[in-house]
């Protein structure tokens, strides 16, 4: 299972955003969003909705907790 943080700063990247981008969708600074993506700070559930509905994905895809095929 990849750590969200990894996963957080790949979204990102993959999309060709700063991290000042990602932190004026969720209202706060870029250092906090550096924090996320080192695993210095959790992120805010209030933060990975607004998140998942950016990148129009599921908090599984974030969190990395897709059910395991049987």
């Amino acid at each position: 299972m990849e750590k969200y943080v990894s996963i957080l700063r790949n979204l990102r990247e993959d999309n060709d955003l700063t991290q000042q981008q990602i932190a004026d969708v969720l209202g706060t600074s870029q250092t906090m969003i550096a924090r996320y993506e080192r695993g210095a700070n959790e992120l805010p559930i209030r933060h990975l909705i607004i998140l998942c509905k950016f990148y129009n994905i599921s908090a599984d895809d974030i969190l990395d907790t897709h059910p395991k095929k049987k």
